[in-house]
């Protein structure tokens, strides 16, 4: 890399610095705009023990769900088991520690990290589980539960288009939880479909500052659909 320029030339290149125990925010929802080259390189280094932040951990032999299956993740804050029968199985039999987090706070937890923001109150789940051993304050007659920020070693996203200093946009729905997975790690990594030069993107339309980012490679995707519903004959 030099000067503004983000882009790295290998996925090992992409994740040099990631170590065992580390913290690591990962972009998508299910299987829409998740970073899968990202995560296999992850599979490929066999770091282990890690602490992932995602809203899930992919299906049974894709996405997150290949770290499952090597048992490389030991904690993982997300926002529900989803069609992931070894991730359900793990939990159940106390192999893997899930502390499931409303969707709404992680995404805000991640946003809040990378603003510098250390805490927020919020009114998602007071009174349930989830509000347990926080504290919880009263504002203008309403109960709120104070949140902490997240702020991960590493972040892994992907994003559709992004020119060499970082400036990406989301395709659509995998806009999802990008963006604030990007704002969160103290090194973020982005992989991309389209790699474009500084001035082809248009400024009004980025989604994701390149000041966020720090590396940055150009993959090619499977783009998997997680289920497929058809009309009967």
């Amino acid at each position: 890399m030099a000067g503004f320029d983000k882009t790295v030339a290998s996925y090992e290149e992409a994740l040099a610095g990631l170590e065992d125990g580390m913290s690591i925010a990962v972009g998508g929802f299910g299987l829409c705009g998740i970073p899968e080259n990202l995560i296999a390189q992850v599979r490929k280094m066999g770091v282990k023990d890690l602490t992932v932040y995602s809203n899930n951990c992919g299906v049974d032999g894709f996405g997150l769900g290949i770290l499952l299956e090597s048992r490389q993740i030991r904690r993982i804050y997300a926002s529900y088991v989803g069609e992931n029968k070894l991730f359900e199985r793990l939990m159940l039999d106390g192999e893997i520690e899930v502390i499931l987090t409303p969707q709404g706070t992680l995404a805000e937890k991640m946003r809040a990290g990378g603003a510098g923001i250390p805490a927020f109150y919020t009114p998602t789940g007071y009174g349930t589980v989830v509000a347990e051993g926080k504290e919880v304050r009263e504002f203008n007659g309403k109960h709120y539960v104070l949140e902490e920020a997240v702020v991960t070693d590493f972040s892994l996203v992907k994003a559709w288009k992004a020119d060499r200093y970082g400036n990406a946009i989301y395709r659509y729905t995998a806009q999802n939880f990008n963006p604030a997975a990007a704002m969160c790690g103290r090194v973020t990594v982005m992989e991309v479909e389209e790699l474009l030069e500084p001035g082809e993107l248009d400024p009004n339309f980025i989604h994701t500052p390149g000041i966020y980012v720090d590396r940055l490679i150009q993959g090619t995707f499977e783009k998997r659909i997680e289920r497929r519903t058809v009309r009967s004959a």
